[in-house]
């Protein structure tokens, strides 16, 4: 089984900590739209298997019109091969949910919303600036859940001056809406953004690791007493309720990226278009696909499984590391994960290594820690 990922890059505005690509001018959507249809039609058989989930990210999906969704659903069931009952993730902005794009969504194919809440408080909104109050925040929650069961919020924590009273009422707010899925992120300073700038000009406040460690140790207590699991490190979800999305991307599963700066992973290839939004638009227009690609050594494979199985519940599988990888690679990683099991930060439950609970917040420095250098 594989899965589709359609990225979307466009947004009302820019939010300052936001370094993905996307454009605030709709000029091209329309040649946009179009040229992921074609992009589609080109890859058809790049994904071994069928279809089980399809995602739209971006960016900011829900400014795509009904027809928009109806032709990338025509050409993605034209050429590709699908699941009964595929998920279907769109993901939204709570300015875009009013009650007539909820019931137009309602009658598409999508079953899964995403929406970007990230705080319900204004202040938090306002510092980040996303295009949606508190108040939209909230009602675009209650009026989606009429027409959608299968929700996630997002939710970021670590913002300056978000004490801890505030980041508890967020989960509460959260909690009281009755959400089945939450993905919750750390705010992080990624260079050439306007966050960056404005603590660089100290506008705004440096982010504080010690306080998003605490939000975050909040975040996992508050959500497992309340019946979710922290499948992975930055995602909570009721029984039934797991992103297939996130699952298939965090246990290794071959996914199709469409649309500028997508990124794909099929067999043992890597690859990744670009992220410009007119000379994408032009590459398909001209029949070629606009994309760079790479082949995975061994190695690679490796310290990508560690990494990304680290972050999961369900760990690394030291046979499947033997086995997929070889003798030399499970030696490595049994020598290099004894300093971090003395410490309380890793643990063997059989042949499944996982983090501990003091270990979770800093499972990506431990996986690069673990991380292969040498061999091919």
């Amino acid at each position: 089984m594989s899965s589709l990922y359609i990225h979307i890059p466009f947004c009302k505005q820019a939010c300052h900590y936001c370094d993905f690509h996307f454009s605030t001018s709709l000029k091209h959507k329309d040649k946009l739209v179009k040229a992921i249809g074609k992009e589609l039609s080109m890859r058809k058989h790049e994904l071994p298997g069928a279809v089980e989930n399809i995602y739209f990210g971006g960016g900011t999906p829900s400014l795509l019109s009904e027809s928009d969704l109806t032709f990338i659903f025509d050409t993605i069931y034209a050429h590709y091969e699908v699941v009964e009952h595929p998920e279907i993730t769109l993901e939204a902005n709570p300015d875009d949910l009013d009650i007539h794009y909820l019931q137009m969504l309602s009658g598409t194919k999508i079953n899964r919303l995403s929406i970007g809440v990230q705080s319900f408080f204004e202040e938090d909104l306002k510092l980040m600036n996303r295009a949606h109050t508190a108040e939209e925040a909230e009602s675009s929650i209650r009026l989606a859940r009429q027409f959608f069961d299968n929700l996630s919020i997002d939710l970021i924590y670590g913002i300056p001056e978000m004490s801890v009273e505030r980041w508890e009422a967020n989960l509460s707010k959260a909690l009281e809406l009755g959400i089945p899925h939450i993905s919750s992120y750390a705010l992080t300073v990624e260079p050439n953004t306007a966050l960056k700038q404005f603590i660089d000009k100290e506008i705004i406040q440096p982010v504080d690791d010690d306080q998003a460690k605490l939000h975050f140790d909040i975040l996992v207590d508050t959500m497992q007493r309340h019946g979710f699991e922290n499948y992975e490190f930055s995602n909570f979800g009721k029984p039934g309720y797991f992103s297939q999305n996130n699952t298939a991307y965090w246990t290794g599963k071959f996914y199709l990226g469409i649309g500028p700066s997508a990124h794909s992973f099929v067999n043992s290839t890597r690859s990744w278009n670009i992220n410009n939004n007119p000379k994408y638009i032009k590459a398909l227009e001209a029949g070629e696909l606009p994309a760079e690609r790479e082949e995975l050594s061994r190695t690679d494979r490796y310290n990508e499984y560690i990494m990304t199985r680290l972050r999961t519940q369900w760990g690394v599988d030291l046979k499947v590391v033997e086995t997929e990888f070889g003798l030399n690679y499970a030696a490595y990683l049994m020598d290099h994960i004894q300093a971090f099991q003395q410490q309380g930060l890793l643990k063997l439950e059989g042949d499944i290594l996982k983090v501990t609970g003091d270990g979770k917040f800093l499972s990506d420095g431990i996986a690069s820690e673990l991380f292969m250098l040498n061999l091919k």
